[in-house]
């Protein structure tokens, strides 16, 4: 018996679309990373990119479980004295709704060139529209 190993050409990509309205962030973002990372197909091969296209729609409406609301903290640093800047997710939900799911799933795919590429397939919208209709997306649902 051989391994089977996906080739990047034979790879038939397919659209979903999630809807995050009041679901917990943390639950949105594991689904969208394994539809991402194409874990849910049988021929799911590490080194590949053998994922789908992810919409994630309602981002703005994504809740956070116990006061991590507020009491959460995002930290990033520019690299310059007193470059730190330290954001709450309600903050960061004020300024840019999306920017929440955006982190979180991509905090859960790999962190290398095959990570970058998969998360070109990612698309989130504050809002119910999005331009992805004539792609056909299908919805998946989170229990």
């Amino acid at each position: 018996m051989k391994t089977f190993s996906a080739k990047a050409q034979e790879i038939e990509r397919k659209w979903y679309v999630i809807d995050a309205a009041d679901k917990v962030l943390g639950q949105v973002a594991v689904e969208a990373a394994n539809l991402l990372r194409g874990k849910n197909k049988p021929i799911f091969t590490p080194h590949v990119d053998c994922g789908d296209y992810v919409v994630v729609i309602n981002a703005d409406k994504v809740v956070l479980s116990g006061n991590k609301e507020t009491s959460k903290i995002y930290t990033r640093y520019s690299g310059y004295v007193g470059g730190q800047k330290v954001e709450t997710p309600a903050k960061i939900r004020a300024r840019r709704p999306q920017l929440l799911l955006e982190h979180a799933i991509l905090g859960m795919v790999p962190h290398t060139r095959l990570g970058r590429a998969q998360a070109t397939h990612l698309k989130v919208y504050a809002g119910t529209e999005h331009p992805h209709a004539a792609q056909q997306p299908i919805i998946h649902n989170i229990a």
